[in-house]
C-alpha cells in the first residue's frame, strides 16, 4: 500500500508524542492511533507492530535531523565552524522538541539487539558526518593528524549525547543551546591550559 503522508506523519508525531509521555513500554497502539486522530487499525497499514513505529519513529525523524545537519556543515568552509555548527543543530533540533528530546535519549536506549541494530544503521550517516568534519580538519591541519578517528568520533557523539541527556534528565532545566559554544571549545581545545 502507499502511503498517506499526512496520516503517516500524524502516526509518527502522535508515537514521539505518547512514547514521551507514557514510556515505550506502556505506550500501547491504542493510544498511538488516538493521539494520530486514526483508527487503531488504521496503524497495521502502516507499521507491522510497536517495535516498527519505534524504529520508524528515528527513522523519520533522526533521517531528517542528520539531513539538516549534514547540508548546514556542508555549507561552511571552517572546519572549527562545521563542529560548532553540528554540535548547535544537534542542540537546537532537540530544545524546540522536548518529546522527539526524551523519546532519543531515553525511549531508543532498548536492549533488544534488532532495534540497536537499525538504530545505528541510521547513525551510521551521522557519524560519517562527524567523520568527514575530523578528516578536512587533519587535512587544514586544524586537528591533530596522529588522532585515532573512531575513538574521537565516539568521544564527539558521546560528549553532545550525553550533555542532550543531561539537559532532559533535569527536566530541561538549563538553556541547552547555550551550552554548544563550551562544548565546541572542549572537543576543539581539549583539557589544555591557555596559558
Amino acid at each position: 500500500m502507499r502511503k498517506n503522508r499526512p496520516k503517516y506523519k500524524a502516526i509518527i508525531d502522535g508515537a514521539v508524542q505518547v512514547i514521551a509521555e507514557n514510556g515505550y513500554h506502556a505506550s500501547q497502539v491504542s493510544k498511538i492511533a488516538k493521539k494520530a486522530g486514526v483508527a487503531d487499525g488504521t496503524i497495521y497499514l502502516y507499521f507491522k507492530n510497536k517495535e516498527d513505529i519505534l524504529i520508524s519513529v528515528f527513522k523519520e525523524k533522526m533521517g531528517q535531523f542528520i539531513q539538516k545537519i549534514a547540508e548546514a556543515t556542508h555549507r561552511e568552509q571552517d572546519v572549527k565552524k562545521k563542529l560548532l555548527t553540528l554540535i548547535q543543530l544537534h542542540f537546537e533540533q532537540l530544545a524546540v522538541d522536548h518529546h522527539l528530546a526524551i523519546v532519543t535519549q531515553l525511549e531508543l536506549r532498548q536492549s533488544d539487539p534488532n532495534i540497536r541494530m537499525q538504530i545505528n544503521n541510521v547513525l551510521k550517516d551521522y557519524l560519517d558526518v562527524i567523520d568527514m568534519i575530523l578528516e578536512e580538519g587533519i587535512e587544514q591541519k586544524v586537528v591533530r593528524s596522529d588522532l585515532n578517528i573512531p575513538l574521537m568520533r565516539q568521544m564527539i557523539f558521546g560528549t553532545i549525547d550525553e550533555t542532550v541527556t543531561n539537559w532532559v534528565m533535569k527536566n530541561q532545566k538549563f538553556d541547552l543551546v547555550s551550552l554548544a559554544p563550551d562544548v565546541h571549545n572542549l572537543l576543539m581545545n581539549g583539557l589544555r591550559t591557555n596559558e
